[in-house]
């Protein structure tokens, strides 16, 4: 009976700590959606000044190369473009994914910016609403780095630390 309550413990232990790591992972994830939405936006930039590519065209091979949750952003704003403009299905599909990403609010509204100008512009001016948007996109990458190092160490040791309060209290 005893070995069953430690065994018990154990796994409580091991569970907190679970959690907290899961926890701080969030902040990991949003900080890699960052960075690849920037990376995203650069090849973005240079497709459209170099190459006869059209909006879709881009946004599918973004969907096919990029990771689950960001590739099923950029196909449903592919699929949205036959019947909306490209402004409007990128606004829509992220929209629709935010549930599935790790971006916060203030992340989807620098993203939301690029909406108001994609494919409405000419080709100049999509470069710098482009710019623009990488600009204030550096500015969140920043801003989910120090989030990251300073809560992620913190979910951590607060699960830990919740774990091993749990099983004292239990003893």
């Amino acid at each position: 009976m005893i070995f069953l309550k430690y065994v018990m413990l154990l796994i409580l232990f091991v569970l907190a700590n679970v959690i907290g790591r899961i926890l701080s992972q969030k902040y990991v994830y949003r900080l890699e959606e960052l960075n690849e939405i920037k990376s995203f936006l650069n090849i973005f930039k240079t497709k459209i000044r170099f190459t006869c590519d059209t909006i879709p065209e881009i946004f599918q091979e973004f969907a096919e190369k990029t990771k689950k949750n960001l590739g099923k952003m950029f196909f449903r704003a592919n699929e949205k473009m036959s019947t909306k403009t490209a402004g409007q299905a990128w606004e829509s599909a992220l929209d629709e994914s935010k549930a599935e990403l790790n971006l916060k609010e203030e992340d989807l509204n620098v993203m939301k910016m690029l909406a108001k100008m994609l494919g409405n512009t000419d080709l100049e001016g999509q470069i710098s609403q482009i710019e623009i948007t990488e600009k204030f996109l550096d500015t969140q990458i920043k801003q989910a780095k120090e989030e990251k190092d300073k809560n992620q160490k913190l979910y951590q040791k607060l699960g830990t630390t919740i774990g091993l309060g749990i099983v004292i209290l239990l003893i």
